[in-house]
């Protein structure tokens, strides 16, 4: 039986980057380090060398080819159009220095702060979890109080403060929802909470209700696996092979993860998340 439920809280909308009503916050704001993700060293505050005029990537479509998968797996959870139009009121950060500034500190606090409204979105729509909807929503409604701060107040947020408070309840939505799932044939245990699974062969594997929160799954064979009601909330999916893999009732999976792995037409997932574009390629 499907544990999403229809209701208040389905709607992620305003949680998915809208490119086209941020100032390419993401291209000036981040520190980029040259790697297998990023062909070139950045600091933060310096524009990337493909951010054009208009800030939009001058290499957008050849991001892979071009040495750059790291941005193609980079998700702003909507942060970059509020910070640009809501909290800055349309002015960017060409403008003048101190702009800029407060405008590059901003930024990643309502990034984090956006993803925790994704999580806490999701667990409003988790029939299991009923019993924290009050909890929930009322986390919901200071998050998204936060998110909407002026520029001096969000710089000076303790983040990491308010992630634990959420982290908590969503540790305990997470048990409640993973409870319903069928007990595993083969005993092992569920709990892969931080593990190292990276290259792990994991084919056609039964995941189902697993703990996988903060598990490193680089380049892991997931093809075909069962992963209904896993919780994957920061588990790391790069180059993870998810081909035929079920996704779907998974716990916490966020676009980010998904564009990171590699799959197929055969991969199911999440209604709330889209296939990756270079999975057909």
């Amino acid at each position: 039986m499907p544990h999403n439920v229809q209701g208040p809280g389905t709607e992620r909308d305003e949680l998915r980057a809208d490119c086209a009503n941020c100032s390419g916050l993401c291209c000036v704001a981040l520190t980029l380090t040259r790697s297998a993700d990023f062909a070139v060293d950045k600091e933060a505050g310096q524009p990337c060398r493909n951010l054009q005029e208009d800030f939009r990537c001058g290499i957008h479509t050849e991001l892979r080819t071009r040495g750059f998968p790291g941005c193609t797996v980079y998700d702003c959870f909507g942060a970059g159009q509020k910070v640009s139009r809501e909290i800055f009121a349309g002015r960017d950060w060409r403008g003048d220095r101190e702009t800029a500034r407060q405008m590059f500190q901003v930024f990643p606090v309502v990034r984090q702060l956006h993803e925790l409204l994704w999580y806490l979105t999701e667990t409003l729509s988790l029939a299991p979890a009923k019993p924290l909807y009050g909890e929930a929503r009322r986390l919901l409604d200071e998050t998204e109080r936060l998110s909407r701060l002026p520029a001096d107040a969000s710089a000076e947020l303790d983040v990491a403060a308010h992630r634990e408070t959420v982290a908590e309840l969503l540790h305990q939505v997470s048990a409640r929802v993973r409870a319903t799932a069928p007990r595993p044939k083969n005993g092992k245990k569920r709990d892969r909470r931080g593990a190292d699974l990276i290259g792990a062969r994991l084919r056609g594997a039964d995941l189902r209700g697993a703990d996988l929160r903060g598990a490193y799954l680089i380049a892991a064979d997931l093809s075909g696996a069962d992963l209904r009601l896993a919780d994957l909330i920061g588990a790391d999916f790069r180059d993870a092979d998810v081909s035929g893999a079920d996704l779907t009732d998974s716990l916490f999976l966020t676009q980010a993860q998904l564009n990171a792995a590699r799959g197929d037409a055969a991969t199911r997932l999440p209604s709330a998340l889209r296939r990756p574009a270079h999975w057909d390629r």
